[in-house]
């Protein structure tokens, strides 16, 4: 069964401002119950993550600058918006969910969470709307637990996942590819094991021919034990945050081709669903629903 991380807090409560890409949260899950691709059984609601895992990939003083609130207005304006108990406990959900994610992968093949693909987050910083990294700290536990020895991150945002590659830097277990604009957000780029950057306005043939470049190579040189899978739908032509040109169906393709790969391969994967800052919120909520949609055609 196709199991997926979802709790209302994904969505609320977020300051003034922020809701509308935040509605995504909620819509996604509405909307694959209403289309008869998922059923509540495939829905369920992480809890809070305990500190010691969190501390296997964030630095502790920063840890309790956000647990305590005590995040300076310097270091808030980087996050994105204002420190508050809400958003630390959603952070840390999310994070959970992400886990758990991990655990349904082995028995399944693969696992989503509704939200995550919080990449921006490094070891002692936040930013981006990224406080705490889902996908790197969710890494850690299963090298941590003995459940992975070799992990393979495929992040396919269009936003550098500079945090996680900070955070994994002087890690070889954990190898981090990244595909991304260029010329987009961070203006300051961390160094992957691997970046492919991409000049403004890609459209999907140069995309998805350098995802299947370099997806089935990493995966036959790099033999990981588990892959996370970010798929920020901010690669669309639509989004007023990226400067890439995919069209939905493109996008689509890009994760059939990932998941593919990694079904074919035999090793699990966790994804988490990243960017996506189309005006029209129909556009965001459909191509994330087709990530959901093309692992329920291949794994289920």
């Amino acid at each position: 069964m196709l199991k997926i991380a979802f709790d209302p807090i994904y969505a609320h409560p977020l300051p003034e401002g922020h809701r509308f890409p935040m509605l995504k949260y909620e819509l996604i899950p509405a909307q694959l119950l209403h289309e008869g691709v998922i059923t509540p059984d495939n829905l369920f609601s992480p809890q809070p993550l305990d500190e010691q895992t969190i501390l296997w990939t964030h630095d502790k003083t920063y840890w309790e600058q956000l647990r305590d609130l005590t995040l300076s207005p310097k270091e808030q304006r980087r996050v994105g918006f204002p420190l508050n108990a809400q958003l630390v406990e959603r952070e840390i959900r999310i994070a959970k969910g992400t886990i758990d994610g991990c655990h349904y992968a082995f028995d399944n093949g693969v696992a989503f969470n509704v939200a995550g693909g919080t990449h921006h987050a490094g070891s002692n910083w936040g930013e981006g709307f990224c406080m705490l990294n889902d996908q790197a700290i969710a890494a850690n536990y299963l090298l941590h637990r003995g459940l992975a020895k070799s992990i393979l991150i495929i992040d396919l945002d269009v936003h550098q996942g500079n945090g996680t590659a900070e955070i994994f830097e002087q890690e070889p277990r954990v190898f981090t590819f990244s595909m991304h604009g260029a010329n987009n957000f961070p203006y300051r780029k961390e160094k992957s094991d691997l970046d492919v950057p991409l000049p403004d306005g890609v459209q999907d043939d140069v995309f998805l021919n350098l995802v299947q470049q370099h997806v089935p190579k990493l995966i036959e040189q790099q033999k990981p034990d588990f892959i996370f899978y970010l798929s920020g739908v901010d690669v669309l032509a639509s989004d007023k945050l990226g400067k890439l040109a995919l069209s939905r169906a493109g996008c689509k393709e890009r994760d059939r081709l990932v998941l593919q790969h990694c079904k074919q391969a035999g090793i699990p994967v966790q994804v988490s669903m990243g960017g996506g800052y189309s005006p029209d919120i129909k556009d965001i909520v459909e191509a994330h629903c087709n990530t959901y949609k093309v692992a329920n055609e291949l794994y289920f």
